[in-house]
Parts: structure tokens; C-alpha cells; sequence
């Protein structure tokens, strides 16, 4: 592997391509089966604790907030690689998740499959979405 132009984390995290709100999409997905688990946002900060903590961490845009995955439900995604797409714009998250990534209690949040003209739901929970976020006040 070679560094790009030796370039600093820091000046590579300034070229990215954020949104007008300082955003960027961020997909989720299973180091270890390749299983695509969430989409959700970014900003730099929030990237920058992803990497110092090893802990993902996203922006909540309903509640303006970080939301550090795990934080109020225990379904945690510890990064295990981090990756830029080439035009900048979309960051790749590969995690180790625990449990449900998704906020219905699901494994994932692409449930929603299309079989010729049918939208149907192909997964269950794995736990009940109010038991996932009864212990804490805050809901993403």
C-alpha cells in the first residue's frame, strides 16, 4: 500500500465532499460476510471520533447531535476499516456489528426487497424496537 502523496489524514478529511449541511453518506457493512447493514451521515467530527474510538459514530440530522451507534440501544458497530469512495463523496464503514443495526429492530435496514411488482418485507426483528430503546431517553 502506498500513502497518497504522504498525504496527513487531516488535509485527506478537508477534500472530501460534504453536502451543503457539512454532510456525508456513510454505508455500513459487515466486515467479515460483506452484508450491507445501514446507510446514515457524517460530518468531519463525527468521523474523527470514529477513528480515535474505534466506536462508529454518525450525525443525527433530526436531532442535530452526534449519534454514537450503540450508545442508548447496545447494538454497537466497532470499525474495523474505514474507506473513501473515488469521488470523495460516500465513506464505506466495515464494522463488526452487534446485533440490530437498524432502529426497527432489524438486522439491516434494506428489508424492503422487490419481487417483480410486490414490495415486500423479507426480514423480521430480531428484537422488539421498543425494548431496543427503553432503557435510555434518547431514540435516534
Amino acid at each position: 500500500m502506498t500513502a497518497i502523496n504522504n498525504q496527513h489524514l487531516s488535509s485527506f478529511l478537508d477534500q472530501l465532499k460534504y453536502n451543503e449541511a457539512g454532510l456525508i453518506p456513510a454505508i455500513a457493512q459487515q466486515h467479515d460476510t460483506g452484508e450491507m447493514l445501514m446507510m446514515a451521515w457524517m460530518n468531519r467530527a463525527s468521523i474523527e471520533e470514529t477513528l480515535q474510538t474505534g466506536c462508529v459514530c454518525y450525525w443525527s440530522r433530526s436531532r442535530q447531535a452526534f449519534w454514537r451507534k450503540g450508545e442508548s440501544s447496545g447494538q454497537v458497530q466497532l470499525l474495523k476499516e474505514l474507506r473513501f469512495d473515488c469521488d470523495l463523496d460516500t465513506i464505506l464503514l466495515l464494522v463488526d456489528q452487534t446485533g440490530a443495526a437498524c432502529h426497527t429492530g432489524r438486522r439491516h435496514c434494506f428489508f424492503y426487497k422487490v419481487e417483480h411488482d410486490q414490495v415486500i418485507v423479507d426480514s423480521e426483528p430480531l428484537i422488539d424496537p421498543q425494548t431496543l430503546y427503553q432503557h435510555s431517553p434518547v431514540n435516534p
